[in-house]
């Protein structure tokens, strides 16, 4: 996962999350990325501040540094509970096979019996998604981008 900040040609800035950086590329050439302020889809990536941990002998009561965000800071609550949902959504995956764009067609075959059920996560459009939960095939968004195997380091 990585995070890039990002501004809109009105100037406004904000973050977004992805698998890699070759997916912001792809997202942002089809007008997939665009400003939550003002639905711009002149973005590019802002200049950032590398991201440095903070030191271990940091006092214990001392808060513990927020991001600025769109819209101000995201609440340490919040940050913690992306954290959760991220660990959780890897670990799911740890046991789950990537079909890449064959999602649709691997996610049919195991409901009408033709392949034997296993958990699998890979890509589908909008209108195989919906395809599929019209056919009484369950299937759910990842709440986090994830980067295919050839593009992982």
């Amino acid at each position: 996962m990585i995070v890039f900040d990002l501004s809109c040609a009105e100037g406004h800035r904000f973050e977004g999350w992805f698998g890699s950086s070759g997916d912001f590329s792809d997202q942002h050439s089809r007008g997939l990325v665009t400003c939550p302020q003002c639905g711009s889809s002149e973005v590019a990536k802002a200049p950032m501040a590398p991201a440095v941990p903070v030191k271990g002998n940091r006092r214990a009561n001392e808060p513990a540094p927020t991001r600025q965000v769109a819209g101000g800071k995201i609440p340490a609550e919040v940050r913690k509970a992306m954290e959760a949902l991220a660990n959780a959504q890897t670990k799911a995956l740890e046991n789950s096979k990537w079909v890449g764009d064959g999602f649709a067609e691997e996610s049919r075959a195991m409901h009408y019996g033709e392949k034997d059920l296993e958990a699998i996560h890979g890509k589908a459009t909008l209108k195989e998604a919906q395809e599929l939960l019209d056919e009484g095939i369950s299937v759910a968004p990842l709440p986090f981008p994830v980067a295919e195997p050839d593009e992982l380091n």
